[in-house]
Formats: structure tokens, sequence, C-alpha cells
């Protein structure tokens, strides 16, 4: 181990016991470093790998503290990592949002109002008048996310964000079936949710996502 990983994990531990609490401003730098054991370049290298997990933030002017820790703001810290992620791995990926997308879709058509309504319809409107493949893959982010948001669950829409941030990088929508069959499933989860049926969205966003899963493994696009 480093000095820099010893001092991640001793900064971790204070924050998982509880001794370093969410919001907490961080002790001053030279106390720290006696407190841990660490030389300044080893604290400041740890303190830099922390902020980049969205574990520590940088005030200026004002010091170091301990984030609110939220699920949703560390797991979009995952989101450098993904981007990077081969086609063989994102398919794994697309299998477990699949899961998260049938239960969020599943909430949504729960807990939907007529506001949602409108904006599916909308978002319906807009992707089936666009021929633009980029501006499409744009729309349908907003749908997909706009389905996650209504779903209440600020974690897992943030983690599908993540998992579809490396999937915008794959043009799909240049293929004429795939953008005739997603209009479909799209449509489905829509009036689903708008039925106010949970069972029904939840197997039409499951079925859309399989799509999706197999659209990649058959074309194999190539990511941008």
């Amino acid at each position: 181990m480093t000095a820099k990983q010893d001092v991640v994990a001793q900064l971790r531990a204070l924050i998982a016991s509880g001794e370093l609490t969410p919001g907490q401003k961080l002790p001053a730098e030279p106390a720290l470093c006696d407190q841990l054991g660490a030389s300044r370049g080893s604290l400041r290298e740890a303190v830099r790998e922390l902020e980049a997990l969205g574990v520590l933030q940088a005030r200026h002017g004002s010091g170091t503290y301990v984030s609110q820790l939220r699920p949703a703001q560390m797991m979009r810290g995952f989101a450098a990592t993904v981007d990077l992620v081969p086609l063989d791995g994102l398919l794994e990926l697309v299998e477990i949002r699949r899961v998260l997308e049938s239960h969020a879709a599943g909430q949504a058509a729960a807990r939907a109002t007529p506001e949602l309504d409108s904006e599916l319809s909308e978002l319906l409107a807009a992707m089936e008048r666009e021929t633009d493949h980029t501006a499409l893959s744009d729309l349908d982010a907003r749908f997909h996310q706009r389905i996650c948001d209504a779903g209440g669950n600020e974690s897992l829409a943030a983690l599908v964000e993540v998992f579809r941030s490396r999937g915008s990088h794959y043009d799909i929508y240049s293929i004429e079936e795939v953008r005739r069959d997603s209009a479909k499933g799209h449509r489905a989860i829509a009036a689903a949710i708008t039925a106010r049926d949970p069972m029904a969205a939840a197997l039409a966003a499951g079925a859309h996502i399989t799509h999706t899963q197999d659209w990649l493994r058959r074309f194999r696009p190539r990511p941008h």
C-alpha cells in the first residue's frame, strides 16, 4: 500500500465510523497530517482522489469538507470509469439497466400525474418527428430519465444515468429497424404509465431494454 492509499483508507475509516460526518470541515492540514501520520504531499493526493469520487468537496477560501454523501451524487462519480467500458461490458450494464428501469417504470405508473403524462407525450411526439440521430438519442435519454425520476428513487435514477452515459456513445438510431421498434417500445411504456398500470409499465420497460441489448449484440456498433 502506498502512502497515499494509506491516507485514503484512514480518511474513509474516519467517515465510515462517523468521526467525520457529512458536511463537516476537515481539520487544518497540519493537524490532519499529525493525526494520520502522513506527509502533506500524501494527504493532498488522497484528498484529490476522494474529491474525484465525490466524498470530499473543496470550497475556495474555506477549506475541504466531507460531502453530503448522497448516494445519487456519489454514483455519478462512476461515470468517468463507466465511459471506458467496452461493448461486451456495456451489454452487462444494459442487463442491470433492464432490472432498474423496469422497477422505475412500475413506480412511475403508480405515482404518475397528468403533468408526467403530458411530458411523456411531448417527448414521444418529438422523438417520432426527429430525424437527426444525435438529437434522437438525446430525446431518448430524456424520456428514460424522466421516467426514472418519476419513480421516486434518486439513487436508482442516478445509477441508470451513469449506465446510459456509456450507451450514448454507440449510435444505433442510424438503423431504421431500431428507430421503428424503439418507437413502439416507448409508446408501450408511456401507455402503461398513463393507464396507471405498474405491472404493464414494468413489463414494457423490461422488454424495451432487452431489445436495446439485443440490438447492441446484433449490430455491434463502434463507439464514438
